[in-house]
């Protein structure tokens, strides 16, 4: 019987599909894991793992090249966007350009985010009704189903695919992120419609800008 391939898993704290995840690795590798939500410094014992993969999974760290190197085989970040929207809040981006699909990406990981050689890409419709909540509610559903056919593969102990394809851009940031979120009187009423509906999910609303003056735009108060 084979020696049972190492894992080292990092995902993000109390997520459905985060859990189903660490579950099927818990069930079919030897597993370290660690989970966190954003801020938390990544742990001071990470240091001493060392094993044959790295998977990140909607982690919310960006882990250093010492760490990178740890992993025998490969380091593999599963991105829940397409490679046209690498960084932070890519579905935010890719509602805001009224894009006409979506996806979602497995690559090797580098110190830069979202910057590694691309393994594989699902795609989707990005449907003229889509939100941020619904856009995100099927691109956690692909970016799983993405999980397991990769992780199948590792399994399998088979060489992990090679895609044609690679990054389009520059990753975005989170500074870019807010400012997609603000509005300002000088803007028409069709690109505020398009900031409100990139970055309007649950209690996160855009602000309006006012001559310094910075307010929360609410639901019930759309653009006249």
């Amino acid at each position: 019987m084979k020696k049972q391939l190492s894992i080292l898993f990092l995902g993000k704290e109390n997520d459905l599909y985060v859990e189903k995840a660490l579950k099927f690795c818990e069930l079919n590798f030897k597993v370290h894991s660690y989970l966190s939500e954003w801020g938390k410094c990544l742990p001071k014992d990470i240091g001493w793992w060392e094993g044959d993969y790295i998977v990140s999974y909607l982690s919310r760290w960006v882990l250093p090249a010492y760490l990178l190197k740890r992993a025998k085989v490969a380091s593999i970040n599963f991105h829940p966007a397409p490679t046209e929207y690498p960084g932070v809040g890519c579905n935010n981006f890719a509602l805001y350009e009224s894009a006409k699909e979506y996806g979602v990406t497995c690559h090797h990981m580098l110190p830069l985010v979202d910057t590694g050689k691309i393994i594989a890409v699902k795609r989707f419709p990005l449907l003229e009704t889509d939100t941020v909540a619904t856009l995100l509610s099927r691109t956690y559903d692909y970016q799983l189903v993405l999980f397991y056919e990769i992780m199948n593969i590792i399994l399998e102990r088979k060489k992990l695919p090679v895609s044609k394809e690679s990054w389009s851009r520059k990753p975005f940031t989170r500074k870019k992120l807010n400012q997609l979120g603000q509005i300002s009187p000088h803007m028409d009423k069709d690109e505020i419609v398009k900031r409100i509906r990139a970055t309007t999910f649950g209690t996160w609303n855009p602000t309006v800008n006012l001559e310094g003056f910075i307010f929360e735009l609410k639901k019930d108060m759309p653009p006249s």
